[in-house]
């Protein structure tokens, strides 16, 4: 068995049950979490041949900032109930791979303790009824060194879930979550996700944090033009891992269609939900996407063996990458095509 695939077994072995569950499931019945990894796996590959593929490079650059593989850890929350660690834990093991992380809003560490572990991060924001919420997030995160803003779009409210048993508010410990925002200055009316937003929210993110925005949980192609017609300088094609509108569709079968529609404007494409293997991360970038993030492997470990383990985890993904890169005959990302894929 690979390492990676023996991770949530193992995380499953540390953590209470309920936790378990929360970071596993995805929304009412589950279709769209549990098909997200077989439609990579659905995807087949023309490789070239006679190719020199002697050097091979995976690094690139994300809104910039180089990276030594195009693999990125996904914003998520409660990460300090995997580790005592929690984001900067996360943090600093994705320093180490020399990528580039998502923090979540609901962090349960400060953006300051997060920034000092000299990874590249970029803020995951949820918009809140009471916008004087989101700019003391913004600003605080602006100061401690983010960036870029990526504006979760796909949840006006939250995906229900269908719990048998005790929910994961029943274990979780004071003070993992929010650890940004002094809670007893608001109500859970203030807290409570913004159901009126239109593409004009993308311009006030970005006038007031001065980085750029990319826009995440886009399965569409008119959806994303309209994101970077509003100035978004990406968008992140995402269903939530599967945690919103169940029977979504999945990542791998959106991406071509939202490619499409962004060729030739210069917005980056990124992608999430279902990534774990190399060979998806090829198809990934053949079908359009910059880079690829992984948000519950990176949980899973978290919560088996803390930094060295989040590193472990981004080293083997890129090198499978590298590994399946040579294989399709290309020596480096630019060279990846979407005729070098087919489903």
């Amino acid at each position: 068995m690979r390492w990676i695939d023996s991770l949530e077994e193992a995380a499953a072995e540390k953590l209470p049950e309920p936790l378990h569950r929360y970071f596993r499931q995805g929304s009412a019945g589950g279709i769209s979490a549990g098909e997200a990894v077989a439609a990579w796996s659905s995807y087949r590959f023309r490789p070239r041949v006679l190719t020199d593929v002697s050097t091979v490079d995976i690094s690139t650059t994300v809104l910039g900032t180089p990276v030594d593989l195009p693999v990125l850890v996904a914003p998520t929350t409660m990460q300090r109930q995997a580790d005592p660690g929690g984001e900067a834990a996360m943090s600093a093991g994705v320093a180490a791979a020399n990528s580039v992380m998502g923090v979540s809003s609901n962090a349960g560490t400060t953006f300051a303790e997060i920034g000092a572990t000299g990874a590249p991060w970029w803020l995951q924001i949820y918009v809140v009824r009471n916008r004087e919420v989101t700019v003391k997030m913004l600003d605080a995160a602006v100061a401690a060194g983010a960036r870029a803003v990526i504006l979760t779009a796909d949840t006006p409210v939250v995906g229900r879930k269908e719990d048998d048993g005790p929910t994961v508010w029943e274990v979780i410990q004071s003070g993992h979550l929010l650890a940004n925002l002094d809670e007893s200055q608001y109500t859970a009316e203030d807290l409570g996700k913004a159901d009126d937003l239109t593409p004009d929210v993308i311009g006030w993110l970005g006038e007031r944090t001065g980085l750029p925005v990319l826009v995440k949980g886009v399965l569409r192609g008119d959806d994303a033009k309209r994101c970077v017609d509003a100035g978004a300088a990406g968008v992140i094609v995402s269903n939530h891992g599967g945690r919103q509108l169940d029977g979504s569709i999945s990542t791998a079968q959106a991406l071509p269609e939202v490619a499409e529609a962004l060729e030739g404007t210069g917005a980056e494409i990124y992608v999430d939900g279902g990534i774990r293997r190399g060979e998806h991360i090829l198809a990934a970038l053949a079908l359009g996407a910059h880079a690829v993030f992984v948000g519950r492997p990176a949980l899973w470990a978290l919560t088996v063996g803390s930094s060295d383990a989040v590193t472990r985890l981004l080293g083997d993904l890129g090198a499978e990458f590298e590994h399946a890169l040579r294989l399709a005959g290309c020596q480096r990302i630019a060279d990846l095509t979407p005729d070098l894929v087919a489903r």
